[in-house]
């Protein structure tokens, strides 16, 4: 009897033992948690980014290597770029979160936007076009936006996030210090400035710096002109190449090369001592174009190339289509006191080309010759978020 009694509080035993280590081990698992980073909201690797410099440009681009307007204390690195990326794509940027950079800026549309005037965070258009901005970091003349109103690209990129139209933070919303502020309160930002600039601090200054990097980045330089160009281009004289009809070209494109490129006395009509080769950026000594009688503001206009992807024309999209453009120039330019002297005749009237139906043509064919169709694909350039 005593033995089957042992037998049964043994049995007892090991049982509640059995049953409390069971209890103990799932009550001590921990729960694991993964820590979010910006890789959850961003398609990047900021350790394996894709090379924003050097660029890679053709023989032709020479030229332009040293006319640019990049400063000294912000050039072009990958981290940067990247940055700049995520905040042109970034809706967060505006009050409300509707509107980012791109919403106006259309990559296909060599950053375009296709609407004549943009659409801004509540609903709101804005009183100009959106600007291209290919090319951008090749301007040499005063200031930019199409009056000329901020000193640098850099003051540029900050300045429609402040708009009480286009992206909301403007003094009634509580200005920059609010963006920052929302910035600093985000899920990847604060990560994000410390890879790029060692630190999580977010300023003004250092968003400029980025998306300013990020549009210079936007370098055209993949046109049909470009194949063109690079097939007859001599280093030893670069000016006479560009003269030569290029053999990627049609009659009527070649017709319009040499009207866009000569001067009057060499049968051309000159518009490339405005819009200059290679990189079809407006001349730093240009001035406005003559588009209403008595004008005063000196505009700015972006580079040419790929212009026929926009559906609207100068700063405030008056015209749709590059025949209507090219009119304007041909019998429309109206005199002013900021029209630019290359379109004033000696006797101080505006010129009048008196362009025949076909050059108008082919001007007009050259101009489609400068549409770069591998920027626009350019992955690059592209949304990096994760939708």
């Amino acid at each position: 009897m005593k033995n089957l009694l042992l037998i049964f509080v043994t049995f007892l035993l090991f049982s509640c033992s059995d049953d409390t280590n069971s209890d103990i081990s799932e009550d001590v698992t921990p729960d694991v948690e993964t820590e979010t980073t910006y890789q959850d909201f961003i398609a990047l690797d900021f350790d394996n980014l894709i090379s924003y410099t050097p660029l890679d440009l053709p023989e032709h681009f020479d030229v332009a290597l040293n006319l640019t307007n990049t400063p000294a204390n912000n050039p072009i690195t990958n981290e940067g770029a990247a940055l700049g990326r995520v905040l042109f794509y970034d809706k967060s940027l505006s009050f409300n979160n509707t509107v980012s950079c791109a919403s106006c800026h259309n990559q296909s549309r060599g950053f375009d936007d296709p609407n004549r005037f943009s659409t801004g965070f509540e609903g709101g258009e804005t009183d100009a076009h959106a600007m291209r901005l290919l090319n951008a970091q090749y301007y040499l003349g005063e200031n930019f936006f199409w009056d000329r109103r901020a000193e640098t690209l850099e003051a540029q990129t900050t300045q429609p996030i402040q708009n009480s139209v286009e992206m909301g933070f403007d003094v009634t919303h509580g200005g920059f210090e609010a963006v920052i502020t929302k910035l600093n309160s985000g899920e990847y930002y604060p990560e994000l400035f410390t890879i790029v600039y060692g630190d999580a601090v977010i300023t003004e200054e250092r968003i400029q710096f980025a998306l300013a990097q990020f549009i210079r980045a936007m370098v055209s330089s993949n046109s049909a002109f470009d194949d063109g160009f690079a097939q007859v281009y001599n280093s030893n004289a670069p000016d006479l190449g560009v003269t030569q009809d290029f053999p990627n070209y049609t009659e009527e494109e070649n017709l319009g090369k040499r009207l866009f490129i000569n001067s009057p006395p060499q049968g051309g009509v000159g518009c490339a001592s405005c819009h200059q080769v290679p990189t079809f950026v407006l001349g730093p000594n240009s001035r406005s174009n003559g588009l209403d009688l008595g004008e005063t503001t000196i505009f700015k206009s972006p580079s040419l190339k790929s212009a026929s992807r926009s559906t609207h024309f100068m700063h405030d999209g008056r015209f749709e289509s590059l025949a209507e453009v090219i009119e304007h120039y041909n019998s429309g330019i109206q005199m002013g006191p900021a029209l630019d002297n290359r379109l004033i005749t000696p006797n101080n009237t505006p010129i009048q080309l008196n362009l025949t139906d076909q050059e108008k043509n082919a001007l007009a064919a050259f101009i489609e010759t400068l549409v770069d169709t591998t920027i626009e694909n350019d992955h690059r350039f592209s949304d990096p978020f994760i939708n």
